[in-house]
């Protein structure tokens, strides 16, 4: 597959690629992935601070994302022994052993294939951005963050949760939606949709097109979807 030209958008397909990871000296994508959700992020640099910290905390909350049949990956253009030398760092200093691969994109291959390279900084400066892919290989979301703000891990796993209820309950999710609580109901198409869901005693009704519901089963987030 070519470079891309820009960052990958949502709906794009998410390149299969190859890769030195932390993990293994011959990383392929798409068979590690194995049909399961990914949570794929880069960070600009190895021994960062914000970073530093972003690692940790998606470490604590790693089994969490396992029980959503969920993988994480990590990415920088540093060396697999940067990664490493940094790894047992964060376990010596900070007590926290890093679960996941990180990418060692020396190369600069996957972020100029994803487009992650900054423009407008040094061309080995990787912009901290998230990408989550769904098991057919879909970019669903992606988030990009400034260098001096740290990403909020909680955020991240609640959009991974929201993207699967919908595709589970052909629903869509509201603001601050958490897990358990109530989905929209999408637009109507037709008239006799419109008048259908407002004569279901179930639903939540402000008015015809924002129309409340309950899911039908509520399941624990120590579930897998």
């Amino acid at each position: 597959m070519s470079e891309s030209n820009g960052m990958l958008r949502i709906g794009d397909e998410a390149p299969n690629f190859t890769a030195v990871t932390t993990h293994t000296p011959e990383f392929g994508f798409s068979a590690w992935q194995e049909q399961e959700w990914v949570v794929l992020f880069s960070h600009p640099g190895d021994f960062t601070p914000v970073c530093t910290t972003e690692l940790i905390e998606f470490a604590h909350q790693y089994d969490r994302f396992r029980r959503r049949a969920v993988k994480l990956v990590g990415l920088s253009v540093d060396s697999v022994y940067a990664h490493l030398a940094w790894l047992q760092n964060i376990k010596e200093k900070m007590g926290v052993t890093i679960p996941y691969p990180i990418i060692a994109d020396a190369d600069m291959k996957v972020s100029r294939l994803y487009g992650m390279l900054d423009p407008g900084a040094s061309n080995t400066a990787t912009v901290r951005v998230v990408f989550i892919i769904d098991p057919k290989r879909t970019i669903r979301a992606t988030l990009s963050y400034p260098m001096n703000i740290g990403r909020n891990i909680d955020e991240i796993y609640r959009l991974v949760v929201a993207l699967q209820t919908a595709d589970r309950f052909g629903c869509a999710i509201p603001a601050n939606w958490q897990e358990g609580e109530k989905v929209v109901i999408p637009p109507p198409k037709t008239v006799h949709e419109l008048e259908e869901r407002l004569k279901q005693p179930e639903n939540d009704a402000k008015d015809f097109y924002l129309v409340f519901k309950d899911l039908p089963s509520r399941r624990s987030s120590s579930e897998s979807p």
